[in-house]
């Protein structure tokens, strides 16, 4: 019997994104993270009365929930291939 036939596929990609909870375990990173570094690079301008611009504030809270979903898919993967013993 062929090595080949016992191999598994890999977990599909919709699987390992939002699988276990990771959207939500990203979007309270990306609260946490993303008011930490709006604070950090717009705080000035915030405590001055004024409004820093939108887009740069969005990708403030992007940024941490991408990276965060990326850990998860790459640690899910990483799992799946030692479990297969590979």
């Amino acid at each position: 019997m062929s090595h080949t036939m016992n191999q598994v596929s890999a977990p599909p990609l919709s699987q390992l994104m939002f699988g276990d909870k990771t959207p939500k375990k990203a979007f309270f990173t990306a609260v946490v993270v993303g008011t930490v570094l709006t604070a950090i690079n717009h705080g000035d301008v915030i405590l001055a009365g004024g409004a820093p611009p939108l887009i740069k504030v969005v990708l403030t809270y992007c940024v941490p929930y991408c990276v965060t979903t990326w850990g998860a898919i790459m640690g899910k993967r990483a799992q799946w291939q030692r479990d297969q013993g590979g």
